[in-house]
């Protein structure tokens, strides 16, 4: 029997807390009490000048909203101004990123355009003007006072800067609007008096179509185009759209049947029938060949079914059950069942009103349902924005940040759309960060880029990789082979992203059916992410790169590497050490050392920049004896995800350390004399809107490590037999093929 080493699991025990002290010196400020009052006191004073003009119905329990934008060199969940906001009587109810050139930098640098945080505050109209009139008496020695010296800008927001994109000129038309308002204060106050003021225009909305996420209220809003800058004097809108249409799921390569033999059905039933999946597109026909394997459930609410969408719907699930089909071959045996919604019907593009109606079907299944595995090949036609967050992001991520779901999203097919206007980034909602947004490349082969049509990244920060990963979606001398519409087995040439992201969550249901409770959903995206293929591929283009093309190359190592999965969890404020397996002695030539680590977050939707509420902080420590001063309590660290944060101000741990990304993934190469005891230290980081805060539950991870050295030709035994009492072999359950 061919020998074959299996990554090893139980990690986790080589695991333990360890105590990290931290901390600096004084804060030096940019400006001076006196400096910050001169210079604030004229913005505030326009700013109420503005809010008390206002309609008195157009500010709900008479509450108007202002902007406060942070100096850049206070971004920290630590240099919130809670203090303040207090003093005041206003509440934080949301943020954006905002791009500023500070008047002053501490320590007299020369100011430079930096990344920061407008933060909007709600309160009394009456509490703006107090602040008005006492800001010049405050104590320079207060808590209030020293908070007041971290704002850079004070102003209101004006109608037309809540307007997004572009906007019809005239006619009736349907729009998004965007509410600051949970789901409590928007139902029992913000809505009731967002209609009066309508009414007031003389609208009569229903507002019956609308979800709530995080702070934020999504309302579908029929109004006149004239009259919108009017309806975005409404203080509590943060922003107004056109709203978006659906995909039109018209795949960039052309749908044909090809002259092929039928393909031959596998007999048997799924290689594991206790994985839950689900897939959300166009529905398949009640007679098709598929039905052995899926389910077809109409969800509510559904009009006739599209002959369009429906072959759509039929090739995402063959991709899902099957991959990209290759002719003359047997077809591979489903590794799970899989139901299939149809949310979609009428003309495609037809129906103004059909993105919320469609979500609305798709969130009444997730939260009834907890599916294993979900695929979206469909969304809103809109790129991605770095300052807003879209109803379909912000009510898919709160619901799998909720649950241990592994979602495969499709980034969109614009990725020839102008690259200065950004119309080629992904799509809507494949910004979920606790979702894998899959693009496609162009190649099953070793010779591969990106499919021209794909679209591209970045993604907003956190969540600045995306796509996650890329998978074969075909391309036009090379086409995605389904099955066809056909009752009877047949062959049909397609391609798009909508075929990339079924392939690669079969991927992650490979894993998951042979290992089943073994490997968590969780863990499955951190080993699709740690063996994907990138090369020199432009991160922007790939994401980590692409999906590992067999389960032996995820689950298999060669005789000189070991793969440990480490399935953990870690309390808030704490350090957790992970140690590295490595042989005994010392290792002679190079070491080659590979991490991913992967979690998920509860989101803030109204706090863009600020959006997950989880971070890991993850330095390295390659060598357990080298100390570069006199009484340090623990080894050196050297950087391994992204630069050294030490010293960096928070806007520059954002952009190089990755701090709040839940996915992180690298790959760096020692000498082996350079290694003794290595290990990581994780540290987890938690906030709640911005703010400092401390959740009563521990955060679960996976993190997977990969040490490979090329001297020792029997490393995987080595480590197996050093850590046997500890480490052990994940052998799946149902036996793994052996691959010809």
């Amino acid at each position: 029997m061919t020998k074959r080493n299996f990554l090893l699991g139980k990690g986790e025990r080589l695991t333990e807390d360890v105590v990290v002290k931290g901390g600096g010196g004084p804060k030096d400020h940019p400006y001076t009490f006196d400096e910050a009052v001169a210079r604030l006191s004229p913005m505030l004073a326009s700013t109420v000048t503005t809010i008390m003009d206002l309609p008195a119905v157009a500010c709900p329990e008479n509450k108007a909203i202002a902007s406060l934008t942070i100096n850049p060199e206070y971004l920290a969940k630590s240099y919130f101004p809670s203090a303040l906001l207090r003093s005041l009587g206003v509440e934080a109810v949301g943020s954006k990123q905002k791009k500023i050139t500070p008047e002053k930098r501490s320590r007299e640098r020369a100011p430079e355009e930096k990344l920061t945080t407008e933060l909007f505050v709600m309160g009394k109209r009456e509490a703006f003007q107090r602040w008005n009139d006492s800001i010049a008496s405050m104590d320079p020695a207060s808590q209030e006072a020293q908070e007041l010296l971290r704002i850079e800008e004070i102003s209101a927001p004006t109608p037309k800067s809540k307007i997004k994109g572009t906007l019809p000129r005239s006619g009736k038309g349907v729009f998004e609007i965007v509410l600051h308002a949970d789901e409590l204060f928007g139902e029992q106050i913000v809505l009731p008096e967002l209609r009066a003021y309508l009414q007031s225009l003389e609208l009569e909305p229903s507002l019956q179509k609308r979800f709530y996420a995080g702070g934020l209220g999504f309302i579908e809003l029929d109004a006149p185009a004239e009259q919108i800058l009017d309806i975005a004097k409404f203080s509590a809108l943060r922003a107004v759209r056109q709203m978006p249409r659906l995909r039109m799921l018209r795949p960039p390569v052309k749908s044909a049947s090809i002259p092929a033999p039928a393909p031959v059905l596998p007999a048997d039933p799924p290689v594991n029938l206790n994985i839950k999946a689900a897939i959300f597109d166009g529905g398949i026909p009640d007679d098709h060949p598929l039905t052995h394997w899926a389910t077809p459930i109409e969800t509510s609410g559904l009009g006739d079914e599209h002959a369009e969408f429906v072959s759509h719907g039929v090739g995402v699930t063959s991709a899902f059950l099957f991959g990209h089909i290759t002719p003359g071959a047997d077809l591979p045996r489903p590794y799970c069942y899989v139901d299939h919604y149809r949310v979609l019907d009428a003309e495609p593009g037809a129906d103004p009103h059909e993105l919320y109606e469609v979500l609305e079907r798709i969130d009444a299944v997730l939260s009834a349902e907890e599916y294993d595995l979900v695929n979206l090949s469909l969304g809103p036609s809109v790129p991605i924005e770095d300052d807003e967050v879209h109803a379909w992001t912000a009510v898919l991520d709160d619901r799998f940040g909720k649950s241990d779901t592994l979602a495969g999203i499709a980034v969109g097919n614009d990725g020839e759309g102008d690259a200065d206007l950004g119309l080629n980034r992904v799509q809507v909602p494949s910004d979920c960060i606790n979702a894998l947004a899959i693009g496609a490349c162009d190649s099953r082969e070793s010779s591969w880029k990106r499919a021209s049509y794909s679209s591209v990244g970045p993604g907003r920060s956190p969540g600045i990789v995306k796509p996650d990963l890329v998978d074969f979606g075909g391309a036009l001398d090379r086409p995605f082979l389904t099955l066809g519409i056909s009752s009877t087995p047949s062959l049909e040439s397609t391609g798009g992203t909508s075929f990339a992201t079924p392939s690669a969550l079969r991927a992650a249901a490979g894993i998951l059916a042979h290992f089943e409770t073994n490997i968590s959903p969780l863990s499955a995206r951190a080993l699709l992410v740690h063996g994907a293929e990138c090369d020199e591929h432009d991160r922007k283009e790939v994401g980590w790169g692409r999906i590992p093309q067999s389960l032996d190359d995820i689950v298999i190592c060669d005789d000189d590497t070991v793969r440990i999965v480490y399935q953990g969890s870690i309390s808030p404020a704490k350090y957790q050490r992970v140690f590295v397996p490595m042989p005994d002695g010392l290792i002679s030539g190079k070491v080659a050392i590979t991490a991913t680590i992967c979690y998920k977050s509860r989101t803030d939707p109204h706090h863009p920049g600020n959006y997950t509420q989880a971070g890991l902080d993850v330095s390295f420590r390659p060598h357990d004896q080298k100390f570069s001063r006199a009484g340090q309590l623990h080894p050196d660290t050297k950087s391994f995800f992204g630069k050294n944060s030490a010293g960096l101000f928070e806007d520059e741990q954002r952009r190089d350390a990755w701090k709040w990304e839940n996915c992180l993934h690298d790959s760096h190469t020692y000498m082996g004399k350079s290694l003794k005891n290595p290990c990581f230290d994780i540290h987890y980081n938690s906030r709640l809107e911005g703010r400092d805060f401390r959740p009563d539950v521990s955060l679960p991870y996976s993190m997977i490590i990969s040490v490979r050295a090329k001297s020792i030709d029997d490393l995987y035994d080595q480590v197996v037999r050093k850590y046997a009492t500890r480490l052990e072999p994940i052998r799946p359950s149902i036996e793994i093929p052996i691959r010809t």
